[in-house]
């Protein structure tokens, strides 16, 4: 990567419990970027299928935009416990210097040691050390739809990244990481621009859930753009989140 950063990017980094890393760095920010890590995992170890399970235990993002109204960079660099002591890595993978990452703890039930530990049969090239760190391009597909950077840059910033909230049961471990997988899967399929993802767990912070007042969980909150918006209970199909959530 040059030394030039540019003034908006995302950047998308996918750890392995063995070290290994895949990343991408796109100045479009296009979707699918995690759908692609993960086949980039696969198709490289040689995985019977991509593990999605990774996500979002092992990830780390980081999405730089300009303020229209100030014209001053903004950035959000956020790392997951398992991908936060990569920190020097992620800095030189995306050139942020010394760039002290926020860690995301929203996910803590989900990224267990033994749900992890649960896949290693399955995948026991993942827990294998292979000296990989290899930036990922996106395939062409869909690429009509985008816009060229130069009128990215006419336009300015994006818009404010959508904000979810996510209330989860937390001794429903299974129902909790299928939700989070359909999530990541659809909200980047969907979504054109960044968004971040909260999960709370509403047995350890009830207070948070009444203020919600959510009465029954999974429930996911679309905090941002307004109106607020609510979907309560497992989703079907991602044709229907869309919907809702357009």
């Amino acid at each position: 990567m040059s030394d030039r950063v540019a003034p908006s990017f995302k950047g998308i980094a996918l750890f392995t419990p063995g070290g290994d890393c895949v990343y991408c760095l796109d100045e479009q920010k296009r979707a699918h970027w995690h759908l692609d890590l993960c086949a980039a995992l696969q198709a490289q170890l040689g995985l019977v299928e991509p593990p999605y399970f990774l996500l979002p235990c092992f990830t780390a993002t980081v999405d730089r935009w300009v303020n229209p109204m100030t014209q001053a960079p903004a950035m959000v660099a956020e790392a997951y416990p398992r991908a936060l002591r990569f920190q020097p890595l992620l800095n030189a993978l995306f050139g942020l210097g010394q760039l002290q990452w926020q860690p995301n703890y929203s996910s803590a039930e989900e990224c267990s040691v033994a749900l992890i530990e649960s896949y290693r049969p399955t995948f026991p090239q993942l827990w294998e050390c292979h000296d990989l760190i290899m930036r990922v391009e996106q395939t062409a597909e869909g690429s009509e739809d985008l816009l060229p950077v130069d009128t990215l840059d006419e336009l300015g910033a994006p818009p404010q990244p959508h904000s979810f909230k996510l209330f989860v049961n937390g001794t429903d471990t299974v129902a909790t990481e299928r939700m989070l997988r359909f999530l990541y899967t659809t909200l980047e399929s969907t979504l054109p621009s960044a968004y971040t993802l909260q999960v709370i767990d509403v047995t350890t912070h009830p207070d948070e859930a009444e203020a919600a007042h959510i009465s029954a969980t999974p429930t996911l909150v679309q905090v941002w753009p307004e109106p607020v918006r609510r979907v309560v209970g497992n989703v079907l199909s991602q044709e229907q989140m869309a919907l809702l959530l357009a």
